[in-house]
């Protein structure tokens, strides 16, 4: 077992092969653990009890894990793995699983590691700790993935996959799933490969090419894993996109309707941003009404205001002839711009500043009164401030000139902004900053004449 971390650690030196041995109890010898176990004490004497000798060696590695010390790491758990000859069945029970996760980190990261050390100690591990026999090969086969090992990936899933020990337990049939679904993926890269390369074929070869539409249609029939794990309660946004695209590569609308509508609102699911995302994107490719669309982004709206989603939401809203939408619309814009993450977006104050005219200039003052209430104690200092003012027009003029418009409107000509850059001399935005002034003085929201 302890030959895959042989491989890792480094050669003993003459220092070290002079230093006194630390002995457990089963006779085995820890020299280079010595000047770490002469700080652990009871009652002044050297603990060298077996148990204790194995969790100070536990120690150390966790503490070598979280410096990035992995040569160190390396060495402490060649003799960790004495942990399985522990007379206590309990420790021997969780031991497999504790070292499957301690050494699989190390080697990920280990200089000298390699895909055959890791696959070495990943075949060792199935066969120690079968409990965990599903979870070490889930997580060998991501490992072979991100190693472009796709093959290798498939054929460990398929074993798995097969697999069974004692009762299948709830746990284990989750897991199953989980593997099912990983191999489902894999076949759907593979279709996606298929069907990128016939879309490269003339339309008479595309026709023709029987044995590649076979190979086509077939990784399409055995995509059915991906359908049976969607079905599960569950956050699946990746194979959730591969299954409905293969649906809707073959004609099947519907069935790629009823996937992504159950996916969004099936309460059973949890509430995920991505589900109506998915939902809205078909929707659109299937050029459906507005108000559907509409109804898709709401909820959208109502989980992640500062969605980039939010910005086509609100020109949806403005385009409505309902007047409840309308004002929805100005009330998204506010709803965007109140995240630190979208105080740069100039597409975002774009559309505020005019939108705020539009809405000024159709007598609903009341609108912007109602957003503007609830932030006027604090969006001046969190947009408006002079330091703002000279970040943002050193940064981009442009996004200084269309905030300092906002500013205008909301808060006057005695705003901080406002003043910082309407006093700008920039002979390219001198016509902008001139069309600024006459419309702050026009309708800006403090101005007793409007």
């Amino acid at each position: 077992m302890s030959d895959f971390s042989e491989e890792l650690i480094r050669p003993t030196t003459e220092d070290e092969q002079g230093e006194k041995c630390v002995s457990s109890g089963t006779g085995m010898c820890f020299p280079w653990l010595q000047k770490h176990i002469e700080t652990i004490a009871t009652g002044g004497k050297q603990e060298k009890d077996f148990a204790q000798t194995t969790s100070a060696c536990l120690s150390f590695i966790q503490e070598a894990l979280l410096k990035h010390q992995w040569q160190k790491a390396a060495e402490y758990m060649h003799s960790y793995l004495q942990i399985l000859e522990d007379s206590d069945s309990n420790k021997r029970q969780v031991a497999p699983e504790i070292i499957w996760r301690l050494g699989s980190e190390i080697l990920y990261y280990h200089p000298n590691s390699s895909v055959e050390t890791f696959n070495t100690f990943a075949d060792r591990m199935k066969n120690i700790g079968v409990m965990n026999y599903l979870k070490i090969s889930l997580q060998h086969a991501l490992y072979l993935l991100h190693h472009g090992m796709l093959e290798d990936a498939n054929r460990n899933l398929s074993q798995a996959e097969t697999w069974r020990y004692g009762e299948k337990s709830s746990s284990q049939e989750v897991l199953i799933n989980l593997i099912q679904a990983y191999k489902g993926l894999l076949q759907y890269y593979t279709w996606s490969k298929k069907k990128m390369e016939l879309s490269q074929l003339d339309k008479e070869d595309y026709a023709f090419n029987a044995e590649s539409q076979t190979l086509l249609n077939h990784s399409w029939k055995t995509s059915v894993n991906l359908c049976a794990l969607i079905q599960t309660p569950g956050v699946w946004d990746p194979f959730v996109k591969s299954y409905v695209e293969m649906l809707e590569f073959y004609g099947d609308r519907d069935g790629a309707r009823e996937v992504l509508t159950n996916y969004a609102y099936d309460e059973k699911f949890p509430s995920n941003p991505n589900a109506h995302v998915y939902l809205y994107s078909f929707l659109k490719r299937e050029k459906a009404p507005r108000e559907k669309l509409l109804r898709v982004l709401k909820i959208l709206y109502q989980i992640v205001p500062s969605h980039k989603l939010m910005l086509e939401f609100h020109r949806l809203l403005r385009k409505s002839e309902k007047e409840e939408h309308r004002k929805l619309a100005l009330e998204v814009l506010f709803g965007i711009l109140d995240f630190a993450g979208c105080t740069k977006n100039i597409t975002a104050w774009k559309y505020l500043a005019k939108y705020l005219r539009q809405t000024l200039m159709g007598n609903h003052l009341a609108w912007v009164q109602e957003q503007w209430n609830s932030r006027k104690n604090w969006w001046p200092g969190f947009h408006f401030s002079y330091f703002w003012a000279r970040n943002d027009w050193k940064d981009d003029n442009a996004l200084a000139c269309e905030k300092a418009l906002v500013a205008g409107m909301l808060l006057g000509k005695s705003s901080r902004y406002f003043r910082y850059i309407s006093k700008q001399d920039h002979q390219v935005l001198k016509k902008k900053i001139k069309q600024m002034k006459k419309s702050v003085k026009k309708y800006s929201i403090v101005n007793p004449g409007l």
